[in-house]
């Protein structure tokens, strides 16, 4: 299935997908910083915002199977250089979005960025997988995670210090209180964090374009010898992609809805509340590359997910906004901002599920033979679920008013991902 991926030094490759992957952070996690930001400036409710997590994800939806064909005629690498043009220009409408303040630009440029970042997961998740044995591939994806959430880490603090550094007061209250010449120049402030983002990528055109990353050749897959013919015919394949949908929407909901969360509770530094997941789903992938395979199995860290992520919406839902015990605990010596206990359970959320992507993509691809490049895009397709779920918890939320309550729509979604753990990765027929 693939040429030389195998090679004795996987060092290059590693360094070079290991790039992308800070890419992807990047570019994803700057939407939490994004959806409040929007959401005072285009004058928006909680459900309206979260259409900017519809907008990104939904491309991996509708263009994962499009883009593994698009693979198969450009080869693995010109396709990696195409996601990243296309990323830039996704970035570039960035600009007349926000000279415009217009939100149906700005959807539209998220969802060219979400496309763009479609071809490149398709292409780079498989690379990782097949970059070692089987047995140790959680532990691969887990420090491509690590750089993927320390981007996630990095960009709410480079977002506010681009974005809203000399505002003074920038609290949710503060910032509707602009006029509107005022929010026009703040939605202007957009402009150079995107264009910036446009340069770099399309300088990674080069690095990759040409780059020593050893091609994967569809035409040369061959069966495991199982008979089976098409993918829809493995279970393990089918539910690992349903396993992830599950996974994507509560990561999203951690990560893109503690802004929200946060403002309306009156957290005034609401903007850089993604960086607390980011911190937390890093300690979880730093579990991931220490503890796997030598400790922890792809099986249980699935199983420890399920269980934790459960704990942490119970937390949510019954721990007192008035009170930041938790968080002056965990951290209160350090300086760094308090935050309410339901707003640290749901930074806690990080965690509780960054080891499922690690551990659902070699369970899922696992004696897929020939058909290991469509699993890979309907695994893809799952990422999906942070277009979806997001959006649910964001009707609950509005027409509930009460945010907390709302996020009881993970649950269903961790128990899914425990049902994986324990049966669905062993399937081999329905």
């Amino acid at each position: 299935m693939v040429q030389n991926l195998k090679q004795p030094n996987n060092f290059f490759p590693m360094v070079i997908i290991g790039i992308l992957f800070f890419i992807f952070g990047f570019v994803t996690w700057l939407n939490g910083s994004l959806i409040p930001f929007l959401k005072i400036i285009c004058g928006l409710d909680d459900f309206q915002a979260l259409f900017v997590t519809f907008a990104f994800y939904i491309a991996y939806f509708v263009m994962a199977l499009p883009m593994s064909f698009v693979l198969k005629h450009t080869g693995y690498r010109n396709g990696m250089a195409l996601g990243l043009l296309t990323m830039a220009i996704g970035s570039l409408l960035f600009i007349p979005a926000a000279f415009t303040a217009s939100y149906s630009i700005f959807l539209v440029a998220l969802f060219v960025l979400g496309t763009g970042l479609t071809i490149l997961q398709t292409a780079s998740n498989p690379y990782v997988v097949l970059l070692g044995p089987n047995e140790s591939a959680a532990m691969r994806i887990s420090i491509m995670g690590l750089i993927n959430k320390g981007a996630g880490v990095i960009v709410p603090l480079v977002f506010t210090a681009l974005v809203l550094s000399d505002l003074g007061d920038t609290s949710e209250q503060a910032l509707l209180a602009l006029s509107a010449e005022q929010l026009q120049e703040l939605s202007n402030r957009l402009v150079m964090p995107y264009l910036y983002m446009a340069i770099t990528t399309l300088g990674l055109i080069a690095l990759v374009k040409y780059s020593h990353l050893p091609e994967i050749d569809p035409e040369e897959e061959t069966s495991d010898g199982d008979g089976k013919s098409g993918i829809f015919q493995y279970p393990q394949a089918i539910l690992g992609s349903l396993a992830l949908f599950c996974y994507v929407g509560v990561e999203v909901i951690a990560g893109d809805t503690i802004g929200l969360f946060g403002a309306d509770l009156g957290v005034n530094h609401f903007s850089t509340l993604t960086s607390y997941t980011m911190v937390f789903m890093v300690l979880g992938y730093l579990i991931g590359v220490t503890c796997i395979p030598k400790y922890l199995t792809q099986k249980n860290a699935l199983i420890g997910s399920g269980v934790a992520g459960t704990l942490c919406i119970f937390g949510i839902m019954m721990s007192s906004i008035d009170s930041s015990s938790l968080a002056q605990l965990f951290w209160g010596w350090s300086g760094i901002p308090s935050i309410p206990n339901p707003v640290f359970f749901v930074a806690l959320m990080g965690l509780a599920h960054a080891l499922v992507w690690p551990s659902v993509w070699p369970l899922a691809l696992k004696g897929l033979g020939r058909f290991t490049a469509q699993a890979s895009a309907l695994l893809i397709m799952g990422i999906a679920g942070g277009a979806i779920l997001p959006l649910v918890f964001g009707r609950i939320a509005e027409t509930s008013g009460d945010m907390q309550s709302a996020y009881w729509i993970a649950i269903p979604c961790y128990l899914f991902i425990l049902f994986y753990a324990v049966k669905g990765h062993k399937m081999r027929k329905w």
